[in-house]
């Protein structure tokens, strides 16, 4: 699958512009500075999402009032000042992290397709908690894992390559020029960066800021 690629000045704005047209049902959050300042944008195009059921497409393993917590981001920035139509919680899913992507696993299929999952970029080409070289990387038969590596603080869980291509469209958003070598990588196909792999069931977007589409 040939990716859209966007290169846009405001990213946020860009990525909350398609996100206000596309009107999902259901909806994958992810975390991090980028997805972030998605959500703070989002918050500023309305506050009724009450059609729209929200999930997480990865988490770091900690409560959600962590600083770290991608669910707790997304509700500080975003949910928790805004109508809708719910979130359902991946560490608020299970007691330990087996248990709790068992449970969130049924969640997904039971959603699926999911009409947008939002995902980032590492600078390493990671996408979703799916790190190069981690097992999970080849897992074809689960929809949501546990993952943990010595390189990246906290164990967290995350959707596979399978529950990623299940969503019917799939969303970068890209920023900072430390991003410009990992997405150079995706742009051409490098393996060793887990993001190149990613599909969507019907597309693959990336919206990427001009200090990351240089040189590529």
């Amino acid at each position: 699958m040939q990716p859209d690629i966007r290169v846009v000045d405001d990213v946020p704005a860009a990525f909350a512009d398609f996100v206000t047209m596309l009107a999902p049902r259901t909806f994958a959050l992810t975390g991090g500075g980028t997805a972030q300042r998605c959500y703070d944008e989002l918050g500023r195009r309305g506050d009724d999402w009450g059609q729209t059921a929200f999930l997480l497409s990865d988490e770091r393993w900690v409560p959600v009032d962590h600083q770290d917590s991608n669910e707790g981001q997304a509700r500080r920035r975003w949910l928790d000042h805004v109508s809708h139509a719910g979130l359902t919680s991946m560490r608020g899913d299970g007691d330990d992290r087996a248990a709790a992507a068992s449970a969130y696993e049924a969640v997904v299929a039971y959603l699926s397709p999911i009409d947008l999952c939002h995902l980032g970029l590492g600078d390493d080409g990671h996408a979703a908690s799916l790190f190069p070289g981690a097992s999970a990387l080849d897992v074809t038969d689960r929809l949501v894992v546990p993952v943990a590596d010595e390189h990246h603080e906290w164990p967290r869980l995350s959707f596979t390559y399978r529950a990623i291509e299940a969503c019917r469209t799939v969303a970068f958003t890209v920023t900072g020029p430390e991003k410009r070598d990992a997405f150079r990588r995706v742009v051409e196909g490098d393996q060793s960066a887990p993001a190149a792999a990613v599909r969507a069931g019907e597309r693959l977007i990336y919206f990427v800021g001009p200090e990351v589409a240089s040189g590529t």
